[in-house]
């Protein structure tokens, strides 16, 4: 037999042999014979028209006023009981007090656990499960919740199409190290390989959540990993929440998939599963579309111009007015000035004493004086000529 037909007489031996077992003795994986584009020809609810992920597509999700802040019931009230924490080959799961639950629902949820996915590589596209207008972040946080209003535990609630709520968190890096996280991962070390556990100190699991549990986006969906049940409420968080790079290098570089007496080792990377189609089903969402718009960098970059050109503009429109006002103001005290001026000078001209009028006693006074003058004239004249004697007379 050539190495083709005995490759072939694998395959077809590999295909009886799963088509043998059951679901649940099925061990799926990401990618492979097994991978997530096969799931649904072993879990056929994993080809089922509600899957989740999904993205989110901001400008076609529908507002709902009546979403209210999501309310985490016991989260901070850890106890005194240590967690457990262990690796199922797929992912780490840390196992939550049953005390804890979840309110802002129209039934009352019991915590069941939390788990996270991730990529490879550092910050890379890829990651998350959900996607934002097509963008991925780091990696995702999902806290699992059934209902134990209707149901007495997990397994009978989660082929109930109410009978789970996940909580979604999408996680992105920077700079700074976030000290809740640090409760999973500086224990990580414990769990390297599939199927070990370990008891790590409780702590506060509401450190964990954005802080705004107000805005988010709800759908029903799907369990992300087979057996992929259609029995999810999802409420994704619109906020992010931080860790560092180095952070996330743990969850990436620590793991493995394989088990410790397994000859190979293959890290655990990559874990999450690529969004699905909508098929009809709306997304809500709790905040409106103004409030919670995702801005591109192009679109703050022309808000920063607009702000600035509109502060320049609003300055040279106040230094008009400030010169306007200052312009008018000094009209009007040239205005006062000149009226001044003019009313003083008629006041000194009304103050003048009125020219007496003429009467005919003046006139006769005025002649009686010329003829004065003129007598007193004539008698000057008289005294002036030489008086003749008789003895002159020749």
């Amino acid at each position: 037999m050539d190495t083709l037909g005995l490759f072939m007489l694998l395959i077809l031996l590999f295909f009886q042999w799963t088509a043998a077992l059951a679901p649940e003795e099925i061990t799926w994986t990401y990618t492979g014979l097994v991978g997530q584009s096969e799931w649904s020809e072993y879990f056929p609810d994993c080809g089922g028209t509600s899957q989740s992920p999904v993205d989110v597509i901001t400008t076609q999700a529908k507002y709902d006023p009546s979403l209210i802040p999501v309310t985490p019931l016991g989260y901070s009230q850890y106890g005194n009981q240590p967690f457990t924490m262990y690796n199922n080959g797929h992912t780490v799961v840390i196992e939550l007090p049953e005390w804890m639950g979840l309110g802002g629902l129209p039934w009352l949820f019991t915590a069941v656990q939390m788990h996270l996915h991730w990529g490879n590589d550092g910050p890379s596209p890829g990651g998350s499960e959900h996607t934002i207008n097509g963008l991925s972040a780091d990696a995702e946080l999902h806290v699992v919740h059934y209902n134990s209003e209707l149901y007495p535990n997990m397994s009978a609630a989660m082929t109930q199409k109410d009978g789970l709520a996940v909580l979604g968190i999408l996680i992105v890096t920077g700079e700074e190290t976030n000290p809740a996280f640090n409760n999973i991962l500086n224990y990580l070390s414990r769990i390297r390989h599939a199927d070990q556990k370990a008891f790590i100190p409780a702590f506060d699991v509401q450190s964990l959540l954005p802080e705004d549990l107000g805005r988010y986006y709800r759908y029903n969906g799907s369990l992300t990993t087979p057996p992929c049940h259609q029995s999810v409420i999802w409420t994704l968080f619109h906020e992010r929440v931080q860790i560092s790079v180095a952070q996330l290098l743990k969850l990436e570089k620590l793991l493995y998939s394989s088990k410790a007496e397994e000859p190979y080792r293959m890290l655990l990377q990559d874990n999450y599963r690529a969004t699905q189609p909508l098929n009809h089903r709306v997304i809500f969402t709790s905040f409106s579309a103004e409030s919670g718009k995702e801005l591109s960098s192009g679109e703050v970059t022309a808000i920063v111009i607009g702000v600035m050109c509109g502060c320049v503009g609003l300055a040279v429109i106040v230094r008009f007015i400030v010169k306007t006002i200052r312009f008018f103001k000094l009209l009007q005290f040239e205005a006062v000035v000149v009226n001044s001026s003019t009313s003083s000078w008629d006041v000194l001209h009304n103050n003048r004493p009125a020219p007496m009028p003429r009467t005919k006693d003046s006139e006769k006074e005025k002649e009686k004086k010329q003829d004065m003058a003129m007598n007193s004239t004539s008698e000057a004249e008289k005294k002036e000529e030489p008086s003749l004697s008789p003895q002159s007379v020749p």
